[in-house]
This record gives structure tokens, C-alpha cells and sequence, in this order.
């Protein structure tokens, strides 16, 4: 089976880190592997790296001259049974789902089209999951909630859309002495710090990092949790103005920055609970996965697939996105039982083991390949 994958941003995101992930795993099992993306992003770089044919393009240039990537875009094509494309925000007019299917199209190519989502963005076009009815095509959805959403609003038909969960290495992200303890010489934090809590990945709007930092000054401005810190780590468009923020309201004693880090479990080593205020355009994001296999509680909102895994009371905290009060609540309610706290962890560790271990998810993923390739044809 011929597997591609197209990949059109720069970001090493959870979603780019997925792809070059099942990349690796597909070409061990022997499956030959394609991928289109931008050329320098990491995603090009380290699926050729694994053994993956990669067809690169210029990632501004094609919003203005599509044409002539097009000749590439096909071939690419014509090497993959099934095209796993991310559904991404359009650029200029630029679509990779619908350029896609405009390349299979024009070259009458038996690829079928399979594009992949987890976010629901309610501005997103219909034809981003469905371009051309003249395209073989089946939407790949990593969470309940988003399935539900493209059926009930954008009235796709069930059958063309499949739930795979994409879920997290459990082996890899699970706590020892030994990483502990490398953990807290990798990342000093004040003696006194705790609870530590944790915001890892892009650092954007959508993430809502500006609600744990307001949340952190409402619980000292009370007076509570005097050794609250927060470790932030990763990059992204709003690293300067959380920076300045944090200057602003005077935590720079409890708020810390780090770089992105491809070893994301020892991070997970040094926080007490992790916090994932999204506000918008979520999925079901790796984060959660990796943190709840490492026996961590999570604090995060009532947004997309979320609380498919964080299940309020039981393996974290749920909170409306925004809802700064409801965030701060929480994190002091969380730390006020230690027993709890750790129960909590103990229980997204089992939901994790028992539902979103990778090494299955992966053969999953495969499965549903193969029963679309035997569908289509």
C-alpha cells in the first residue's frame, strides 16, 4: 500500500509531529511512503530523513503561482493510493485539500483523497472535506465530536467519514526515577514552586496561554497558591506579548519560558497538572495525550474533542473557554487535594493505556487505508 501524506504549513505542530510519526512507523512495516509539503519545513525534512519520497514545493510561491506546482503536486500524487491531507486555513485563495483534488482530477489519477481533521473552524468551506464529488474522497476525523459536527452541520453522508483516534506513545511517555530526576536539573524553577503547572506547544491565540497568566494573577492577587508557577514551552506568534504580559502583572518570579523541546516527557516530569486554556480551533490535541500518559491531571476547557479524554472530576478539570474565573477555580480546586490530584492522574494514565495507546493506533490508522483502498475500488 502506498501511503502519502500533504502537509501544507511550516509548523512542527502535534499534527505535523504526527505525520512524521506514522511516516516512520508506516515505512517499518513496509509500506511505501510520500509526502507533500512546504520545502525546509520540518515535516519535508524528517519524512525524507525516514526513507519517505518527498515532493517539496515553495510554500508562498504556490499561493500566487500555483501552476507551476502542479506538475509536482501530481506526481506526487500518482504515488500514493491514499492522500492524507490536513485540512488547513486557505491562503489567498490557496486550498491544499482543493488543489488536490483539481491535480487528481485534471490527471485522472485512482488516488483517493482522504482529507484529515480534528479542529472544527465554522468558517471552514464544505469543499475543504469534499471538493469534488468527481474525486474519490473519505474525511478521516480524530474525534467523535468532529465527526458529529461534519454530518450534522455540512451534512456529509457517515459513510464518508471514518474516526480514527490518533493517540500517544504510552512507553515513551511514562514517568521514572531517572527522567525525573534529569527533569528538575533540566528546567530550574524557584524551591518553593508549586503548583507547577505546564502550557506546552505553539504559543498562539487559539491556545488562550493570555487566560493562564490572568488566572495566575486573579489566585495571588487573592492571596492563594503563593508558590503557583507556570512553565511555557515551546515558540509561536504570541511569545513576545506573553512575555510582556508576564512583566506587566509582575509574575516574573512564577512564570517561566522555555524553548520547544523534542523531548516534551521530561517537561511533563517537572509539572504538577497541565493547562490548556484553548479558546477556539481545537481538536484533540497531542499535548493532552502525551501529559495524561505521564499521570498528569489536566486543566483545560469544554472545546472540540476535548472532553472525549478529560473527563471533569475524574481525569481533570473542564472550564468554559474564556472563563477566566472558572480556570482559576479550578487549578486552586485541583491542589487543594493532593490524594485527588493524583488520583486523577492515575486514571487518565489508564484511559490512556487502555484507549489511545499509539502502537495500536497507528495499525488503525492502516486498517482504515486499506478498508477505503478495498471500498473504492
Amino acid at each position: 500500500m502506498r501511503i502519502g501524506f500533504i502537509e501544507d504549513t511550516h509548523l512542527r505542530g502535534g499534527t505535523q509531529i504526527w505525520v512524521i510519526e506514522a511516516a516512520r512507523d508506516f515505512i517499518a512495516k513496509g509500506e511505501d511512503v510520500a509526502v507533500i509539503a512546504p520545502e525546509g519545513s520540518p515535516v519535508s525534512t524528517l519524512c525524507a530523513e525516514a526513507g519517505a519520497t518527498v515532493y517539496p514545493y515553495d510554500w508562498d510561491d504556490i499561493v500566487n503561482n500555483p501552476d507551476v506546482y502542479r506538475a509536482a503536486w501530481t506526481e506526487g500524487l500518482r504515488a500514493m493510493d491514499v492522500a492524507v491531507c490536513t485540512v488547513h486555513p486557505p491562503r489567498d485563495g490557496f486550498h491544499c485539500t482543493l488543489f488536490a483534488a483539481q491535480c487528481i482530477k485534471a490527471a485522472s489519477l485512482e488516488t483517493i483523497l482522504m482529507p484529515k481533521t480534528g479542529s472544527i473552524v465554522p468558517w471552514y468551506l464544505r469543499e475543504y472535506y469534499q471538493p469534488d464529488p468527481a474525486v474519490r474522497t473519505q474525511v478521516i476525523c480524530i474525534t467523535s465530536f468532529t465527526r458529529d459536527y461534519l454530518i450534522d452541520v455540512y451534512k456529509i453522508p457517515a459513510e464518508s467519514i471514518d474516526l480514527v483516534y490518533q493517540g500517544t506513545e504510552v512507553n515513551r511517555f511514562t514517568s521514572t526515577p531517572e527522567t525525573r530526576e534529569d527533569a528538575f536539573r533540566r528546567y530550574a524553577l524557584p524551591d518553593n514552586a508549586g503548583p507547577v503547572l505546564g502550557s506546552v506547544g505553539a504559543l498562539e491565540n487559539r491556545k488562550g496561554q493570555i487566560i493562564l497568566l490572568q488566572a495566575v494573577k486573579r489566585l495571588l492577587d487573592a492571596d492563594k497558591l503563593p508558590g503557583i508557577h507556570v512553565m511555557f514551552v515551546g515558540e509561536g506568534p504570541d511569545q513576545a506579548m506573553l512575555e510582556a504580559v508576564t512583566k506587566v502583572y509582575g509574575l516574573e518570579d512564577h512564570v517561566s519560558f522555555f524553548p520547544f523541546t523534542d523531548e516534551p516527557n521530561y517537561v511533563f516530569e517537572r509539572l504538577d497538572i497541565l493547562a490548556l486554556p484553548s479558546l477556539y480551533k481545537e481538536g484533540l490535541p497531542n499535548v493532552l495525550l502525551e501529559a495524561m500518559s505521564m499521570k498528569l491531571p489536566v486543566i483545560s476547557t469544554k472545546l472540540a474533542g476535548i472532553p472525549e479524554v478529560v473527563v471533569h472530576g475524574e481525569t481533570g478539570y473542564l472550564t468554559d473557554p474564556g472563563n477566566i474565573e472558572q480556570f482559576s477555580d479550578a487549578i486552586e480546586t485541583a491542589w487543594q487535594s493532593r490524594d485527588t490530584c493524583e488520583q486523577m492522574g492515575q486514571n487518565a494514565r489508564k484511559l490512556m493505556e487502555e484507549k489511545m495507546d499509539k502502537k495500536h493506533q497507528f495499525d488503525a490508522f492502516r486498517d482504515c487505508f486499506r478498508k477505503t483502498l478495498e471500498r473504492h475500488r
